[in-house]
């Protein structure tokens, strides 16, 4: 009946004035208060005030009704501070998304001159710093609380803080703080999530130790947040100290609480702490299931991490980037991308950082079809924008070999910043052109952006794998003097590959005795592989010494100076090395080299007949080298660093995975098509050698990327002019 009724006129004998706000006390639901509404607008009767308070006592829940008490807010003259008050709280109860009503109340109340008592500014500040930090209400309602007097209540010294917080500037937050007389469990709490929120969490840490100091104890809601800080700081011992502290008081171990222990002990890398809690665990969340699947992948245990990620029977976008993210890590890009394939079809919409982590394998893979369908991706799905995107986008095309797909990116970039510059430059280093890479040097100090550590070590190795000795010496000074930036260990590794690929050993040798501080294993390794490049036995010893006692297990040192006596054709002490070797438990690692074809890579090693196809790759195998000389190729036997006979050194030289990825791709392309192969290691001379070739006698274009750059071969040349 009631409902029936609300669609009838109400008689205007109702609206006279000795009953109205009786007629007011009878609307039970919006429609009927807002039939009400419309008949006291046309009547002119002023209810305002009472209409609005009527209006706030009724559920107000979707954005529509929100909106209607906004609105009527803005056209009741009348208010006072308590109405004022209740009109806040109101539109305070909603998402963060729409708790900007409030603040345009506020700014109404402000705009009238009202006056708002100390209950109304913890609701503005809360909404505030609900809504991501509004710094111009931060500010000015500091001053408005400060000239009313209410800047000692703690109730809104606490909001302050956490608003000052919630708007990045963590140093108000803390002054706030620091001059509240009373700082109850509360304030402590906010203050310590403000730390980590803005990223502090050593001032977290510090934080939490003076908060014991004053005799708070702490609840299950700060240790949480402290334990978050311990484990972004890798502080393991802080975090056992929380753990011991929670065993030892009886504090109930919550499920958020035995996850930041999980989260802290996986982060922290200490696995066999994690695995106990949460093995505990039962049934198994998905928050402490995704810190383990994150921590065993983080120290290389990714089938663990799988197993676990497998077991859980829901999973959120946290848990599925965190297990792709394993996979891009861990070398294994291929398992990545069939992962990220997966979480599509269940789905899960990634995020930024699952494309992010996405982009790194299709980089590390060195596919440019899948490149192509990840940058696609991007696009469709509203990520073009997103500035740390499209410099992932930069450095993945430059890493699967197109540079003309990166400098359109580049280009085409609104808004670019060091790293931006930084990719574009590493990438043309990596291509061999260093001419480009310093002419972008330059376009970038004229566009006023001021390069960093790596942008020099992007320039240097720019310089070293183009042969620009005198630039690269230019550069390194410039660091320098003009930008004020302290070479590290990484520089001096540059120029020491610089110098050595001179064959200026001598001279490289002398810059490292000049370093100020003790080199590293990477500035030894430098002038270790410019010895095996260049055959010099003695500097190479030298070397090779100087980086195990560094790091006696270092496999590189050993291999190196493996091959600088097998060079040497020093066979007893390539058997010695080998021996020293074996016992020390080090291996040699294989060569392997990618081919894509049809969306599909294909993984070669040297030898490998475990391809479905091996047999006929083999055969295209032996028909290349046929052709090939007879333009007067014949197998390098001085890439063969083993003891062998001549026979078996030929059939070892031949057999290396590039060229088994190349012949595969023979196979499979035609005349004036690209082939293009990812290796390892650092391709050899006669594999280099080889390639030219190819690409002559078979009218085909070679994109190869070793493990130092690329090579491009097209109509016997290589773009590195035999310099690499």
């Amino acid at each position: 009946m009631e409902a029936v009724a609300l669609q009838q006129p109400i008689p205007t004998s109702f609206l006279s004035p000795p009953r109205p706000n009786h007629l007011l006390l009878t609307a039970t639901t919006l429609s009927h208060l807002k039939q009400i509404h419309a008949h006291l607008l046309r009547s002119g009767l002023d209810l305002s005030a009472p209409f609005l308070s009527k209006l706030l006592s009724l559920p107000l829940s979707s954005p529509s009704s929100l909106d209607y008490a906004l609105s009527v807010f803005f056209h009741t003259p009348h208010l006072d501070a308590r109405l004022c008050d209740r009109v806040l709280r109101v539109l305070s109860r909603t998402s963060a998304g729409e708790s900007r009503r409030a603040l345009t109340a506020y700014g109404r109340i402000r705009w009238d001159g009202l006056l708002l008592d100390r209950f109304s500014f913890p609701t503005v500040l809360r909404v505030a710093a609900r809504a991501g930090g509004d710094d111009w209400v931060a500010r000015e309602a500091h001053g408005l609380i400060a000239k009313l007097g209410f800047d000692s209540d703690p109730f809104v010294q606490t909001a302050l803080v956490r608003l000052y917080a919630a708007c990045g500037r963590v140093a108000d937050a803390r002054g706030v703080f620091d001059r509240m007389s009373q700082r109850d469990l509360v304030a402590w709490g906010v203050m310590l999530d403000g730390y980590c929120q803005t990223g502090c969490y050593g001032e977290a840490l510090q934080l939490f130790e003076e908060m014991k100091s004053s005799n708070v104890i702490p609840d299950q809601v700060i240790l949480t947040t402290v334990l978050s800080a311990c484990g972004r700081t890798g502080n393991l011992m802080v975090g056992q100290a929380i753990h011991s502290y929670v065993v030892a008081s009886s504090i109930s171990m919550d499920l958020h609480l035995q996850s930041a222990l999980i989260n802290m002990y996986s982060t922290c890398k200490s696995m066999d702490n994690a695995q106990k809690l949460y093995d505990s665990i039962y049934p198994k969340n998905l928050v402490s299931s995704t810190a383990m699947v994150f921590g065993y992948a983080k120290i290389g245990k990714i089938k663990i991490a799988r197993s676990i990620f497998d077991q859980m029977p829901d999973k959120d976008l946290v848990s599925w980037s965190a297990m792709i993210s394993g996979y891009a890590e861990s070398d294994q890009p291929n398992e990545a991308i069939k992962l990220f394939n997966e979480m599509q079809v269940s789905g899960v919409r990634p995020d930024m950082i699952t494309m992010l982590s996405v982009i790194s394998a299709c980089a590390h893979l060195g596919a440019l079809h899948q490149a192509k369908w990840v940058h696609y991706f991007v696009d469709k799905n509203g990520f073009s924008d997103v500035l740390s995107i499209n410099n992932a986008l930069i450095d993945m095309y430059c890493k699967c070999g197109s540079l003309v797909d990166a400098q359109k990116i580049f280009d085409e970039m609104r808004h670019r910043n060091v790293i931006t510059w930084t990719s574009m430059i590493t990438g043309c280093a990596m291509h061999g052109d260093g001419r480009s890479a310093l002419a972008l040097f330059d376009q970038m100090k004229a566009e006023g952006v001021e390069p960093n550590g790596v942008t020099f070590v992007g320039l240097l190795y720019a310089c070293s794998h183009t042969g620009l000795v005198e630039d690269g010496w230019r550069i390194f000074n410039s660091m320098i003097q003009d930008h004020n930036i302290e070479p590290k260990h990484e520089h001096y590794g540059c120029m020491v590959d610089l110098l050595g690929r001179a064959r200026l050993l001598q001279e490289a040798f002398e810059l490292i005795e000049s370093m100020p501080f003790t080199p590293n294993v990477v500035v030894w390794g430098s002038l270790l592989g410019a010895c095996k490049v260049h055959g010099n036995v003695e500097l190479g010893e030298l070397a090779a010494k100087r980086l195990l006692e560094l790091d006696p297990d270092h496999d590189g040192a050993y291999v190196l100076l493996s091959n600088i006596y097998a060079k040497a054709s020093r066979w007893d002490d390539v058997r010695q090395v080998r021996t020293l070797m074996k016992c020390k438990g080090v291996s040699k690692e294989r060569g392997c080299s990618w081919i894509e074809l049809d969306g599909k890579v294909h993984e070669f090693l040297m030898g490998d007949e475990s391809h479905p196809r091996s047999s006929e790759i083999y055969g295209k195998l032996e028909e290349v080298v046929r052709e090939l000389g007879l333009v007067g190729y014949s197998p390098d036997i001085g890439s063969v660093l083993v003891d062998l006979e001549e026979e078996e050194k030929k059939g070892a030289v031949l057999w290396h995975s590039e060229k088994l990825a190349l012949s595969f791709g023979l196979m499979n392309s035609s005349k004036g098509s690209c082939i293009r192969i990812a290796k390892n290691l650092r391709v050899c001379e006669d594999c280099h050698t080889f390639m030219k070739l190819v690409s002559q006698v078979y009218e085909r274009e070679i994109v190869l990327r070793d493990r130092s750059r690329f090579h491009h071969y097209k109509d016997g040349v290589c773009s590195c002019r035999d310099f690499w």
